[in-house]
């Protein structure tokens, strides 16, 4: 009886997970396009099939126009905000068909004065997101001291928040 009991408690468990995961319709990984961002995004991809979620990607470009990537700087005859843009969309194309995401995954980039973080929440927000999904780097110390993006979104978001590493 005891058996029969566990079980129906186990299946109870799984039951309540499983209706828990399939309340997620909008799921938004962000990307920094390290492997901790590749490995997030697999998730995300595990976690769409078994809610028949949508995902969308998101990459922020922080503390624009002041601190342009140095990997990104624009030829002097074209507008730095659309090559910017254009250049991260691309390699979102790329972080897509990677990770398994596919071509059809909806792109995101934003370019904001402030922080990623800030950027991630408002993206979120703004597109419906009921979950976001990215990479943890697990940093400690002085890094984890100053705060991380991670840290940031997960105290900010008004959505669901899951950390991968």
């Amino acid at each position: 009886l005891w058996a029969q009991a566990a079980g129906h408690m186990l299946e109870t468990r799984s039951s309540q997970r499983t209706r828990m995961m399939a309340r997620y319709k909008e799921i938004l990984v962000a990307t920094d396009f390290t492997e901790h961002s590749e490995a997030a995004a697999r998730r995300a991809l595990e976690l769409a099939e078994v809610c028949d979620a949508r995902i969308q990607l998101l990459h922020v470009v922080e503390h624009f126009p002041e601190d342009v990537p140095s990997d990104v700087v624009a030829p002097e005859d074209v507008d730095p905000e659309a090559f910017i843009s254009q250049t991260f969309d691309d390699r979102l194309a790329e972080f897509a068909r990677s990770t398994g995401l596919g071509e059809a995954c909806p792109r995101h980039v934003v370019l904001d004065s402030g922080s990623a973080k800030g950027g991630i929440v408002l993206a979120a927000e703004r597109l419906g997101a009921d979950l976001i999904v990215l990479g943890s780097h697990g940093r400690h110390g002085r890094s984890a001291w100053l705060g991380s993006t991670t840290d940031g979104v997960m105290h900010r978001a008004q959505c669901d928040v899951l950390t991968v590493r």
